[in-house]
């Protein structure tokens, strides 16, 4: 597994253990660099998932709203919570990392949401994320 595959999963687990303890990303972050330095069998936090976790808490409330806006037929609330997550850090790495090609993106959160939800979840995240990318030059970053 390459290791940007392996930091977008490793920054995805952390995003969804935060929203289900009600805590911030960069608090459950923390609690992962803690437990990797004593335990063996925690895998390592890497300066890439720290990016992608910084970066969508930075913006957390600019994605979720476009979440919300071009999501069709569902509400944020609504979505799974696998769901929500792999959109966020994709919607985070689509929009603002620029070194990361758009196809990239894509293929990414969509192998996320194979791995982890649904078998109707990697349709839903291709569609919305891809609705994003189409957009994303009309997109107000901020």
């Amino acid at each position: 597994m390459a290791a940007r595959n392996k930091a977008r999963k490793r920054a995805f687990q952390i995003l969804f253990e935060a929203e289900q303890r009600g805590v911030d990303p960069k608090t459950a972050m923390a609690d992962w660099i803690r437990l990797a330095r004593t335990d063996d069998r925690q895998p390592p936090v890497t300066e890439y998932t720290m990016r992608l976790v910084e970066g969508y808490a930075a913006h957390a409330p600019r994605i979720d709203e476009l979440l919300s806006t071009y999501s069709v037929g569902w509400t944020l609330d609504r979505m799974p919570v696998v769901d929500r997550n792999v959109l966020r850090l994709g919607a985070y790495e689509l929009i603002w990392e620029d070194d990361v090609p758009d196809a990239v993106v894509l293929d990414e959160a969509v192998q996320l949401a194979k791995e982890f939800s649904t078998a109707e979840s990697p349709a839903f995240v291709n569609g919305l994320l891809a609705r994003l990318k189409d957009l994303k030059p009309t997109l107000h970053r901020d």
